[in-house]
């Protein structure tokens, strides 16, 4: 009996999309084509980077879904900072990546140790603290 129900289901759902396609003869001409939003940037990844140190990847593999160009958080954390790439901050020293990182700012969750450890969570903090030093000198 499941069986028949989702065939009856699925032949019903084919049945609606060729309803609703349109594509007849008799379809009055297409106006102007409509630009959309422009394409997201490509996301940043390890792969893109292969001459990361253990830092970068770390950050890369960790944090860039978010906090890389396609990530969203990179757009709840423009409205808080005038850079919102983490990677291009040159505010961020160690202790407040690993602290934002350890009990959560904003939108942003707590990350455990769990997920990811001091060692690591250390490694992607001095990475991005960088620019404040290179900045600094």
């Amino acid at each position: 009996m499941t069986h028949r129900l989702f065939l009856s289901f699925a032949v019903g759902a084919v049945m609606a999309l060729g309803a609703c396609s349109g594509g007849g003869k008799g379809d009055a001409p297409a106006g102007p084509a409509r630009e959309g939003p422009p394409p997201p940037p490509a996301p940043e990844t390890v792969s893109s980077r292969p001459n990361a140190g253990p830092g970068e990847k770390l950050f890369l593999a960790k944090c860039a879904m978010c906090h890389g160009p396609a990530g969203m958080g990179t757009g709840l954390l423009a409205r808080r900072s005038d850079e919102p790439l983490l990677e291009k901050r040159t505010d961020l020293t160690p202790e407040l990546v690993i602290q934002a990182a350890r009990m959560g700012i904003g939108n942003m969750p707590a990350i455990p140790r769990g997920e990811v450890s001091d060692a690591d969570l250390q490694q992607i903090a001095d990475y991005l603290s960088r620019n404040t030093k290179e900045a600094a000198q």
